[in-house]
């Protein structure tokens, strides 16, 4: 389809064209009658001086005087006559010229015609009967005539026709020009939409500008949520994977170190049963993380931190059997958590997973309810260690996605990112810094809890 300045154009054109047609037609139509009223009018005035100039003799119709120098000149193009039943009178003027008066009239009626005139153009001829009544009481009937050529009003009519459509055709073009240049400025918003949305194509661009007209405010509106819902459901599924991998990770070492210490199957089957229906457990939350949502949500139940400690610390110490540390669980029984049990344990997984790998030989885990704070950071949870910790110029750097404080460390750099992401879907708020009590790390976690 043409662009919408382009069918604006053309649409505007046509519509000048038909309102300016209509309305020289009517101009025209409007002149032409009052060119036409005029033209009577003076024909009217030179019979009226023809009359004042008409005198009856025993002989016929005589005019003593003739008021216009034209009446006097042949081939003027001024003509009159005067019919009174027998020879009559003709003007000067229209010796030699074949002009057709017309018949007679009775007395008190009017006439204007067209008639051809000399060397064919033709003539305006203005009849007027009068009943004339000499000194000694006789009556006549009179016709007067006065015809004029039409040639200088058709010259007159031209000019005005061809002064109009000069200056209407200019009229239009400048209205033309005046509506592409509004329609362009009017129009640059759109062309910078689609600008934008090409950016976006490209990749040049993230989302679309925030300041647009009213009428082009909500489009914009939409798809920028459109193109941030796109994004987050991507970073989503994407985050979602490298969870699920990092979450893995300390089951698959617990079984792991199972194997090496076991003497027999049957030792086995238990502490396998239980990380097996522990990794089902992370892809089923994994799975439900992936959808959107998340977060704390009206009406969940609260859950006990300690357990979810005691459980963590067990699978831990399994998993990094090879250390020599213990992991204090410092938890009161009264501290709870609201909101979902896996988040919790994926939350504290992360956190004490680092620690034990950063820890010399202790890993303490404390909480505590303030309930003078928010209810979203009602409960806090301190997770320390007593290894190097980290230094204050990474802090903010270890929280991204894939980075880590020391790369020749084993790991992916996804469990703190993991543990931001989760506290902000609660609303929660992660802290780190440097353990006062231990001298290693310090991760501080602020969630909804009572």
């Amino acid at each position: 389809m043409p662009s919408l300045r382009r069918r604006l154009i053309v649409s505007l054109s046509v519509s000048l064209v038909l309102f300016f047609g209509v309305t020289i037609v009517a101009l025209d139509a409007v002149f032409r009658s009052l060119a036409d009223r005029s033209l009577d009018e003076l024909l009217d005035a030179q019979t009226v001086a023809l009359i004042a100039a008409t005198e009856m003799t025993p002989e016929g119709v005589t005019v003593t005087r003739l008021a216009d120098p034209r009446l006097t000149t042949p081939g003027s193009g001024l003509y009159a006559a005067i019919d009174d039943g027998r020879r009559g009178w003709r003007s000067p003027s229209s010796i030699g010229a074949q002009v057709d008066f017309g018949s007679p009239l009775a007395s008190g009626e009017r006439r204007t015609v067209r008639a051809p005139g000399p060397e064919g153009g033709p003539v305006a001829v203005r009849s007027r009967g009068i009943a004339w009544r000499d000194d000694d009481g006789d009556t006549y009937a009179l016709t007067f005539s006065v015809a004029t050529t039409l040639e200088p009003y058709a010259q007159q009519l031209q000019r005005v026709r061809t002064q109009m459509f000069g200056w209407f055709a200019a009229l239009a073009i400048l209205l033309l020009a005046t509506l592409a240049v509004l329609l362009r400025r009017s129009l640059a918003p759109v062309q910078q939409l689609e600008q934008e949305i090409r950016g976006i194509e490209t990749g040049a661009r993230e989302a679309l500008s925030t300041r647009w007209p009213r009428e082009l405010d909500g489009v914009a509106t939409n798809l920028n949520a459109l193109l941030a819902a796109e994004r987050g459901r991507i970073v989503r599924y994407r985050n979602t994977l490298g969870n699920l991998a990092h979450n893995l990770k300390t089951p698959l070492a617990v079984m792991r170190a199972s194997l090496h210490g076991a003497t027999s199957v049957e030792e086995l089957r238990a502490p396998f049963e239980r990380e097996i229906d522990r990794m089902s457990g992370i892809v089923e939350h994994q799975l439900r993380r992936a959808a959107p949502g998340g977060g704390a949500t009206v009406g969940q139940a609260a859950i006990e931190v300690r357990p979810v400690v005691a459980d963590l610390r067990a699978a831990l110490l399994r998993a990094h059997s090879h250390k020599d540390f213990s992991i204090e669980n410092a938890v009161p029984e009264a501290v709870r958590f609201v909101g979902d049990r896996d988040d919790l344990g994926e939350l504290l997984g992360n956190v004490m997973d680092n620690a034990c790998k950063w820890c010399q030989s202790r890993v303490r885990v404390s909480a505590t309810v303030e309930p003078q704070s928010p209810t979203r950071t009602r409960l806090r949870i301190v997770v320390e260690d007593d290894g190097p910790g980290i230094p204050d110029s990474e802090l903010g750097r270890v929280l991204e996605r894939g980075q880590r404080a020391d790369e020749a460390t084993p790991g992916h750099g996804l469990g703190l990112a993991m543990v931001r992401d989760a506290v902000g879907q609660y609303g929660g708020e992660l802290r780190l810094a440097r353990s006062a009590a231990l001298g290693g790390a310090r991760i501080e976690l602020e969630l909804p809890g009572r």
